[in-house]
């Protein structure tokens, strides 16, 4: 396993562990259901980077992974029931358990130190044996004495008169590196905004392949933003590819959590899918983190409508205005309900 699948690991971990810190059984059964959700897309995204990429999914993965010896026999037992407890969650009429927040807790908690084990083995055979040369410190634990005196060639010509070390070296180099993240920073970050902006201008016209194919530029360029996992979610939905759609938009949260764009399509999703309860949820977070957010507002109400709370959707109805969401206000059957609002302007 390579240092930087080691980081890529660790960074998914990072975007998934505040959704596991927040499960509790005390909590409404469709936040933890959404958290539980969030948390194994991270997990899933962590084992993916373990190999370098992958795209299996679920048992398919858990199973890779054990054949090449990078999961435990007993870390592998965890991540399965926690997926077990994805999988149920994820039906609109299951209601979590503690059973299921416990499963979710130890199968992450199991790749955590997994992945922290896998590293520490990287680093043993690695690093630490190319920084300790034969007599140094660090190979036998003592500084190099001679009749009283240390005698370590680098502590040596550290205690020279006159003598500086590498302090300049260092110094310069710091400049030079911190010139040239700028300057990567502004061109990616252009560049990235260029693409995401022609994929928005080609979707818009209809063009879907040439968007495509903009949007995917962005996720390369700029690959901790949301929205271009957004409009490739969308466009996967309208294909008919709902694995896919699903899998971008767990990729957007997990980049930018307090993105309402991101939230507010997943909402969307599951609402086209059929699962009002959950899509509420996320509906609800959106909002909360855009309250003007007229498709959120609309679009609950076209969540609630569907779970049978009216009076609720009609005044989500009426702050939201007129839209494509205003076919709920009179209640059809739900395969008449829209699928989802009007693309969203990057922002």
């Amino acid at each position: 396993m390579t240092t930087a699948n080691q980081r890529s690991a660790h960074a998914a971990l990072d975007a998934g562990r505040p959704f596991v810190a927040r499960l509790d059984i005390a909590r409404d059964p469709e936040d933890i259901a959404a958290d539980l959700i969030e948390g194994w897309a991270a997990a899933e995204t962590a084992l993916r980077s373990l190999v370098g990429g992958s795209a299996l999914t679920g048992q398919a993965l858990v199973r890779e992974l054990r054949q090449r010896e990078l999961l435990t026999l007993e870390d592998g037992h965890a991540l399965l029931e926690f997926l077990a407890a994805r999988d149920r969650v994820a039906r609109t009429t299951y209601r979590p358990t503690a059973g299921d927040v416990a499963a979710a807790r130890e199968g992450f908690q199991r790749l955590e130190g997994r992945v922290a084990a896998l590293a520490e083995a990287e680093y043993r055979q690695h690093v630490a044996p190319a920084r300790a040369p034969t007599g140094s410190t660090a190979a036998t634990g003592t500084p190099p004495v001679a009749d009283g005196r240390i005698t370590d060639p680098a502590l040596a010509a550290a205690r020279r008169p006159g003598g500086r070390g590498p302090g300049l070296a260092v110094f310069l180099t710091v400049l030079v590196a911190l010139g040239l993240a700028a300057a990567a920073y502004w061109y990616f970050t252009r560049d990235t905004a260029g693409a995401l902006e022609r994929g928005v201008a080609a979707y818009s016209a209809g063009r879907r392949e040439e968007a495509k194919g903009e949007f995917e530029k962005a996720v390369r360029d700029g690959p901790t933003r949301a929205l271009p996992h957004v409009y490739l979610a969308r466009i996967a939905r309208e294909e008919g590819d709902g694995a896919t759609a699903l899998r971008e938009l767990q990729t957007a949260i997990r980049l930018e959590p307090s993105n309402a764009v991101a939230q507010r399509e997943m909402g969307s999703h599951l609402l086209a899918a059929g699962n009002p309860e959950l899509a509420r949820t996320f509906y609800v977070r959106a909002i909360r983190l855009d309250p003007s957010d007229k498709a959120a507002q609309g679009f609950l109400g076209c969540a609630l409508v569907r779970l049978g709370r009216v009076a609720e959707a009609r005044a989500f109805f009426a702050r939201a205005g007129q839209g494509t969401w205003s076919a709920c206000a009179a209640a059809p059957p739900p395969a008449a309900l829209p699928p989802a609002g009007a693309a969203p302007a990057p922002r």
